[in-house]
């Protein structure tokens, strides 16, 4: 099999959460250009219109489908429709995620627990336990969840999220083993610091960007698409070997 032909996705189904924007979308578009048809997941369906104009104006196959990661009632319709439509579901890039909370833990209540922990955690566990139904079925998949360096090194200010975070890496390694002998494969992506507009309240600040680039070797934040690569290798079969492991992008900031 030639280097190509390992990265080639013809022919798969590929569901993208968090996908009309950010990290989700130059994921999904890096996909569709290898071929995949990318079903697009998101909370508001104008943006996710929007983000599969651009995937087809560039000669890719897009399908947006409203789903609000954390609602287990939209995320079993988000996959009884990817069965109705396509038959099958070859890659799921649980991305979606929330942090509702910047600040002291002691000032974290319920609510906040609940919005974070559901749409971080209950979603990417049930995503994935949807989508590994169907990739049963056809005896292959990949699962990739997007963590986050904060998995292993939480910010102040960020306690929630950051263990939402480690608890995804934890959760990647049970499926994997689990789900192996059925041929499906589950990653954990840690992206580090990335130019995003889920990110925009720590990159536009200035105070912690001049404190925090400094620790960066590679001496920026990350653009979305630098997170793609990994993606597309964890995607295909370029990664057939490769399962229940976690996979730091981070400009070298935890080296």
């Amino acid at each position: 099999m030639s280097v190509s032909e390992r990265f080639e996705l013809s022919g798969k189904v590929a569901v993208l959460s968090g996908a009309s924007r950010g990290i989700g979308l130059a994921a999904a578009t890096t996909l569709a250009q290898a071929g995949a048809h990318v079903v697009l997941a998101s909370r508001k369906p104008e943006a996710l219109e929007d983000a599969a104009r651009q995937i087809r104006d560039a000669d890719g196959e897009a399908t947006p489908i409203a789903c609000h990661n954390g609602d287990l009632a939209q995320v079993a319709a988000l996959f009884e429709q990817v069965q109705s439509k396509f038959g099958r579901c070859d890659i799921l890039v649980n991305n979606a995620a929330t942090n509702p909370h910047y600040g002291s833990v002691l000032e974290v209540d319920e609510k906040i627990w609940d919005k974070t922990v559901d749409v971080n955690l209950k979603g990417y566990f049930f995503m994935s336990q949807h989508a590994a139904r169907l990739m049963k079925v056809n005896g292959s998949g990949s699962i990739i969840n997007v963590a986050s360096v904060n998995a292993i090194r939480p910010i102040s200010g960020q306690v929630v999220y950051s263990l939402t975070k480690a608890a995804i890496c934890s959760m990647t390694q049970g499926f994997a083993k689990e789900l192996g002998p059925s041929g499906i494969r589950v990653n954990s992506l840690l992206p580090g610091i990335t130019n995003t507009k889920f990110a925009a309240a720590l990159v536009q600040n200035e105070q912690f960007m001049e404190q925090i680039v400094p620790q960066i070797p590679l001496r920026r934040a990350a653009q979305p698409d630098e997170m793609s690569g990994m993606i597309l290798y964890l995607a295909s079969d370029a990664s057939s070997y490769t399962t229940g492991a976690s996979f730091v992008v981070d400009g070298g900031i935890l080296a």
